[in-house]
């Protein structure tokens, strides 16, 4: 009979360290040891979660992260772009530390972008950058999308926007969900961390540290921190004419490895944008390119923010 187990190196990669912290290199530990600004503002009833380094007065660039994560899974990514930068991060609400909202949409959520960005400082120096991961696109698209001007160009990672072919054969959502489970201890929780969609980790370091930050102490345990109702209650629009909505030049960053962007999704988007822009195709990375190669990551937006100078 065939193993059809899941590979517990893709669906638990953290459950054989039973709680203990892996070792990490230096570069890590000197980035995650760079204390963030910590903020709260309130956007439409919800308290949103922000995170933020480097000086003000410098150019700004905003990070936006994908679904389920929160403004921590920039924290070894930031100190080395604050070098040059006022960086800025927030969790989405529904994720994070940030409050839960009955219902979702993007235009609130590019609200959030826009109040975190007035309250970590980011146009102090003329027109920030954003880079949105995943998810993050979406609602950094819809902010691309308002003002011509407001922000000096968008960094698109990784999305999920497919090619007319794979659109096709993909399962849609059916607005159910299910509640979060509740684990006895930490060690139990971390152990069911896993990437979404599950992909290979050798930087274990680097998910023993975005997992304990997804999790919140609850009663009778542990649980994530993020809203598993939040896809039963948004809707999203035509993601190709998000991309061509947008007022500000625009990048695309993919993983070479990525199984949520194949080549085909890859080129569709890049004949999507503006013809001239920027692309760049990370080796060995998968969909969290952050996460898989983020020394290349950092040097890739350094040169992409080199191509639309403050």
């Amino acid at each position: 009979m065939t193993d059809t187990s899941p590979d517990p190196n893709l669906s638990a990669p953290l459950a054989h360290l039973e709680g203990d912290t892996p070792p990490a290199p230096s570069w890590f530990r000197d980035a995650v040891a760079v204390a963030p600004e910590t903020g709260r503002l309130t956007v439409k009833g919800a308290a949103i979660e922000t995170l933020a380094w480097g000086e003000r007065g410098r150019p700004g660039l905003m990070l936006l992260h994908g679904n389920g994560a929160h403004a921590g899974w920039w924290r070894f990514i930031a100190p080395y772009l604050a070098e040059h930068y006022r960086v800025a991060a927030l969790s989405w609400s529904g994720m994070g530390g940030s409050d839960w909202r009955e219902t979702y949409d993007l235009d609130t959520f590019a609200d959030e972008v826009e109040a975190a960005a007035e309250a970590t400082g980011l146009s102090a120096a003329g027109a920030p950058v954003m880079v949105g991961h995943s998810f993050g696109c979406f609602p950094m698209l819809t902010e691309a999308g308002r003002e011509a001007g407001r922000w000096r160009g968008a960094v698109i990672v990784d999305p999920p926007i497919f090619s007319p072919e794979r659109r096709t054969g993909r399962r849609r959502e059916d607005g159910r969900f299910a509640p979060h489970r509740i684990y006895p201890t930490l060690q139990a929780a971390l152990a069911r961390f896993r990437f979404a969609p599950m992909q290979p980790c050798d930087t274990l370091y680097i998910a023993d540290l975005i997992a304990r930050e997804s999790l919140r102490e609850v009663n009778g345990g542990w649980s994530w921190r993020f809203d598993p109702s939040m896809w039963a209650r948004l809707t999203l629009p035509d993601r190709a004419e998000m991309v061509r909505g947008a007022l500000c030049p625009l990048a695309l960053v993919t993983g070479a490895r990525s199984d949520l962007m194949r080549p085909a999704d890859a080129a569709y988007v890049q004949g999507l944008l503006p013809p001239g822009s920027p692309r760049v195709n990370l080796p060995e990375a998968y969909h969290h390119v952050m996460v898989d190669q983020p020394l290349a990551f950092v040097a890739a937006l350094r040169a992409l923010l080199a191509v639309w100078p403050s």
